[in-house]
């Protein structure tokens, strides 16, 4: 059941960090740094995923080293985080709410 929940805000989690360019392994250790930490199994599908759903753009960079591909939000991925870290923050105070009572 924890893993359900988790899965449910990497998406989220994702989005929050690449108002700037970032590359793969540079946004995997800012999430983890964070408490967020992400299996790269999981991570580079889901940059692909969002890049193919138009979420993200991205860019094939040497910078005089290895190749890397940098992850940025897209206009449409700005719109998209917007609305879904308003509906995070409406969740959360509602389950705050619910949580109250905990036994």
């Amino acid at each position: 059941m924890e893993l359900e929940l988790r899965r449910g805000v990497i998406v989220l989690a994702v989005l929050s960090q690449l108002d700037t360019f970032r590359y793969g392994y540079e946004l995997r250790q800012a999430l983890a740094e964070q408490g967020m930490a992400i299996e790269e199994g999981t991570l580079y599908p889901l940059l692909r995923r969002l890049e193919n759903q138009g979420a993200l753009i991205s860019d094939w960079r040497t910078d005089g080293g290895s190749p890397r591909r940098y992850y940025t939000l897209s206009d449409d991925g700005r719109a998209q985080y917007a609305r879904l870290a308003r509906s995070w923050r409406e969740l959360t105070a509602t389950m705050d709410k619910l949580l109250e009572g905990e036994l």
